[in-house]
């Protein structure tokens, strides 16, 4: 019995010790990776409800591709969140829903660690993202989930201790690579926030990526290019919506889309990118005959814009885009094929920024 009551004393001391953890509402900081401003953690703009398709409106309301930045000193960092609970048979609930915590330390970001729910899923959640870290000041940037819509978020230090704005500007806010595709953009299916490529490749080029990709929905709509034309002063546009494009949507609207988006920014590189070959493939003749028509049809768009004399073109073919082991169903990423989406931009996207430089 008495050393039973000797470690509830010692329990409570270091709990006295750490402190109660304290919450500020993270709308308190500053919040990156939107093409417009938006209502709380949405991606679409109010001004587009009613006026896109209710399936694309609905996916903007996700939290892909955002990211929190903020400073502290604190020992142990938390985070506290409610979303709707969103679960997928193929992707993990931390990757819908969590939150990934990375560090800047030695000169670079390094992931820390992921919140989410252990047990059954549920909308509220909270989780203590670090702690016993020597008290030192240090950036951190906070990920938010792919595929689902984050109603509150609060970030937790214990008492005595305090959250403050960045001092670091990375991913370097100006200039973004602004990006519009499919479920794969948006980050099916990567495990956790930090391992969709557009995240994996704003942290190689220290720039922040805008994330436009919208599950199942990339159907060339004309709002979302006049949203991204609409961004002030981008660096380079990836058009990445051939998985969701049939050969006779390329046709129809694949021109006019590219039109208004390079109007608005004549002299930005824009990437073109064709539909990966996915894993089923190599047996499914049927699907194989369709990414080959699609891919055919946005060959045969970007041939005719550079006929055209259009400038600043650049084309990723998706011979060796990916290989049979990358994928969860087929057709969407395993974190291993994220990572080698990502090897296969990021030699694309630095030469088209050297383009870009003012």
């Amino acid at each position: 019995m008495k050393r039973i009551l000797l470690s509830l004393v010692l329990l409570a001391s270091c709990l006295a010790l750490r402190g109660q953890v304290v919450y500020t509402d993270a709308s308190a900081f500053p919040l990156y990776g939107k093409a417009a401003p938006t209502e709380g953690y949405r991606r679409l703009p109010a001004s587009l409800e009613g006026v896109v398709r209710d399936a694309l409106w609905a996916l903007g309301r996700n939290s892909a591709g955002l990211y929190v930045r903020f400073r502290t000193d604190a020992p142990e960092i938390h985070a506290r969140w409610s979303n709707t609970g969103y679960h997928m048979g193929h992707m993990t609930d931390c990757g819908t829903g969590g939150v990934d915590l990375y560090a800047h330390l030695d000169g670079q970001w390094k992931f820390i660690r992921s919140g989410f729910e252990w047990g059954p899923i549920t909308k509220d959640r909270e989780s203590r993202l670090v702690g016993n870290m020597e008290p030192a000041m240090r950036e951190y940037m906070l990920y938010l989930g792919l595929y689902d819509e984050i109603k509150t978020l609060e970030l937790g230090v214990p008492e005595g201790y305090s959250l403050y704005q960045p001092e670091l500007d990375s991913p370097v806010s100006e200039r973004p690579v602004v990006m519009y595709g499919t479920s794969i953009l948006q980050g099916g299916c990567a495990s956790r926030p930090g391992m969709a490529h557009t995240n994996i490749l704003a942290r190689r080029l220290d720039r922040t990526v805008i994330n436009l990709g919208f599950s199942g929905n990339a159907h060339l709509d004309y709002e979302i290019a006049t949203l991204m034309a609409s961004v002030p002063d981008p660096s380079v546009f990836v058009l990445d919506y051939v998985p969701n494009a049939a050969d006779s949507l390329i046709r129809e609207k694949g021109e006019k889309f590219f039109r208004i988006v390079r109007d608005a920014h004549p002299d930005v590189p824009i990437i073109f990118v064709e539909d990966p070959h996915f894993s089923h493939m190599v047996l499914d003749r049927a699907i194989a005959d369709e990414v080959n028509g699609r891919n055919a049809a946005q060959k045969a768009l970007y041939e005719r814009l550079v006929a055209a004399g259009e400038k600043h073109l650049f084309y990723v073919p998706s011979f060796k885009m990916t290989d049979q082991e990358d994928f969860v169903d087929g057709v969407h990423f395993t974190d291993r094929g994220m990572t080698h989406y990502a090897d296969l931009l990021e030699p694309v996207l630095r030469e088209a920024l050297t383009l870009s430089e003012p």
